[in-house]
């Protein structure tokens, strides 16, 4: 049995007591407090609300009221302006260029890659379902992907020759 183990009451003493931390510490159900995450949220929100206000306060209330405030050093209000239009073109380049390399990524739609690949697998067609007696006692096909002929024969009403 490990020191460690729940069965075994784990006992601390200087004077030769014993002392239970089974009845200082409880052990069973659920533990009290908040989740970290939930405090980094809470943080994360009240920062993101407090500096959009400071940059509310910098950006819009005008320079004699900074001063009689004390606030007398501040970055110029060109950045004021500038800041959020860099991040929205900057966020706008990122959309378009990931957009762009995933159409680069993708072969054309009369390309013979859309529908075979490396991992494509044809069924197997060994094994006819008349040597069974019942459809219940047939086994389960392997795993296959199905031949386009197959699935336009399923979605339009089409034969398959």
């Amino acid at each position: 049995m490990s020191l460690m183990s729940p069965k075994r009451p784990l006992s601390l003493s200087r004077d030769g007591t014993s002392v239970s931390l089974r009845d200082a510490v409880q052990t069973t159900g659920p533990k009290q407090g908040a989740k970290p995450t939930e405090v980094y949220g809470f943080v994360g929100a009240i920062s993101t609300l407090v500096g959009f206000m400071v940059f509310m306060i910098w950006a819009y209330l005008p320079e004699p009221w900074l001063h009689t405030m004390g606030i007398t050093y501040y970055p110029n209000r060109y950045w004021a302006m500038a800041i959020p239009a860099y991040v929205m073109i900057a966020i706008f380049f990122v959309v378009t260029f990931y957009t762009s390399l995933n159409y680069m990524a993708t072969p054309p739609p009369y390309s013979l890659n859309t529908l075979f690949d490396e991992y494509t697998r044809s069924p197997i067609t060994g094994t006819s379902g008349s040597q069974f007696l019942h459809e219940s006692d047939r086994p389960i096909d392997s795993i296959s992907d199905l031949p386009i002929t197959t699935v336009n024969a399923l979605v339009f009403g089409t034969k398959v020759s």
